[in-house]
């Protein structure tokens, strides 16, 4: 079985916390091309997990959010990574599907799909719904985020300020860690 690291989009990859609409409005967070690379190169599979509302809301049409995931792709390719697939929940929050996050389904669908080791694997986020989701999936979980997590279960196994400190404690390349 293979190893991954499932990420979170807005606030793990892309600068702005809160969701866009538009290309333009993607911008990389510091260390976050050389992290998703390093991840590649260790031998995990990377795989973009993110809710993306707008499209049910009408704040975006599908091929909007598709440009995006397009540009962000291509942008970290040219950078030495590589995306397995990205993965974005379109349904309107509370529709009550299953892939829409704290729910697992993207995730497990996935680990499926690509026989991932939930066990070696990781979910990456800046949301307690992002722990929650990874959790449910049986990957550990790993929060870079700024909520306040007292007090909430389940806690997540790792806490860094960032996907690039993430990497650098937890991806090991030629067998250690760095």
């Amino acid at each position: 079985m293979k190893k991954a690291f499932f990420l979170d989009r807005d606030g793990v990859i892309n600068d702005n916390p809160h969701p866009i609409n538009r290309v333009e409005q993607f911008r990389f967070l510091p260390g976050a091309l050389e992290a998703i690379r390093m991840i590649h190169e260790a031998g995990y599979e990377v795989f973009v997990v993110t809710n993306q509302g707008g499209v049910g809301l009408g704040f975006m049409k599908q091929a909007e959010l598709d440009e995006i995931h397009v540009y962000m792709t291509e942008q970290i390719e040219a950078a030495g990574g590589r995306i397995r697939e990205v993965r974005a929940c379109t349904h309107k929050p509370k529709a009550g599907c299953v892939c829409r996050k704290p729910g697992p389904g993207m995730m497990v669908e996935l680990i499926k799909r690509y026989h991932i080791d939930p066990g070696a694997s990781y979910m990456v986020g800046d949301f307690y719904t992002d722990i929650q989701a990874g959790e449910a999936a049986g990957l550990q979980t790993v929060y870079i985020g700024k909520e306040n997590l007292e007090g909430k279960s389940p806690h997540p196994d790792y806490v860094y300020s960032s996907l690039h400190e993430a990497c650098m404690a937890l991806v090991q390349v030629s067998g250690e860690r760095h």
